[in-house]
């Protein structure tokens, strides 16, 4: 359903976000390594993020990836897909034709469209606080750790 480079972005973003809780920056080895991404493109995606004032850019000795800790609950994951696929995620068909529309409906446009409008309904209304919290808490994960 998303790109690559957004499901990269997502998960960039939540561990950004959980760092951040613990006044942490991290670098896009940090972040590319957790998030099992190559680096070079994670770090075009973390640009990405940067220039939709997504996550913030530190340079220097102590510097890396944050998200500023009042920020992380107006985030939204609507933002995060924005900012890397644009919003074709809402417009596209379901089985990629070129055209389709409601006079030229391919089979599945009707039943696309609820999938289309629940989706954006999620990602408009799930903040990055939540994500972060619930990998926090051991609810969900992004990695499975190996022992």
């Amino acid at each position: 359903m998303f790109s690559k480079a957004c499901e990269y972005g997502i998960k960039a973003s939540i561990f950004i976000a959980i760092n951040s809780y613990e006044n942490r920056r991290v670098s896009p080895k940090e972040i590319s390594k957790e998030i099992d991404s190559p680096q070079a493109f994670t770090a075009k995606i973390l640009q990405d993020l940067v220039r939709h004032n997504i996550i913030k850019s530190v340079q220097g000795a102590y510097g890396g990836f944050e998200i500023e800790k009042e920020t992380i609950s107006t985030i939204k994951l609507s933002q995060i897909v924005e900012a890397i696929d644009g919003n074709s995620i809402y417009n596209g068909c379901g089985l990629g034709l070129n055209i389709c529309d409601d006079e030229h409906p391919c089979p599945v446009h009707d039943k696309f469209k609820i999938v289309r409008s629940e989706l954006k309904n999620m990602l408009e209304n799930t903040n990055l606080e939540q994500l972060a919290l619930d990998i926090k808490s051991g609810a969900s994960f992004l990695k499975i750790k190996k022992n």
